[in-house]
């Protein structure tokens, strides 16, 4: 009978690891989906695209381009409403860029090539916190950077890592006692 009551515990263990898995998982959100980060698709593409995704801190962004045809920078809110190019917060001109998301807020981005941002090549979103891992909301003052390095290496500490860790040490544990 105590077998039986160890390994339903073990069961249920996992599954809670299991759920805690899926919810720690970030998004990469390819931006156009297909289509990419073009300009050949008119003034409400983009902002249809985003529509009814949930941005999270955490997500990224993958905007698929073509070195030289296209670029991402991230704007203020005036800068992209004028299609501004002169002062961009960020600026990645090598495709395709992967744009974190670190921080909560607002969040404006628009091809700097040609007429591309005025005929529609512009994206808005709102990052909002991480539901699965909150963390302190932020002003959206600090915009997301481009990554044009290698990441850094994963950390130990991750959420991920820590749910192995708990998955190993609970089959472990029902080993040994069992």
């Amino acid at each position: 009978m105590g077998r039986i009551m160890s390994m339903s515990q073990l069961v249920r263990a996992l599954a809670l690891v299991a759920s805690l898995l899926q919810g720690t998982a970030a998004e990469e959100h390819t931006v156009g989906n297909t289509t990419g980060w073009t300009n050949t698709q008119g003034a409400d593409f983009y902002t249809t695209w985003a529509t009814g995704i949930n941005f999270e801190v955490g997500d990224e962004l993958l905007f698929n381009f073509n070195t030289g045809a296209h670029d991402v920078a991230i704007v203020s809110k005036t800068a992209y409403d004028s299609c501004n190019s002169a002062n961009p917060i960020n600026l990645t001109r090598t495709g395709p860029a992967t744009v974190p998301l670190n921080s909560t807020g607002d969040f404006y981005f628009i091809c700097t090539v040609g007429s591309h941002c005025s005929q529609g090549q512009k994206l808005f979103i709102t990052v909002v916190a991480d539901n699965d891992n909150p963390s302190p909301p932020t002003t959206g003052t600090t915009p997301p950077t481009t990554n044009t390095t290698s990441p850094p290496p994963p950390s130990s500490a991750s959420p991920r890592g820590v749910a192995f860790a708990f998955v190993f040490m609970s089959l472990a544990i029902a080993f040994f006692c069992c």
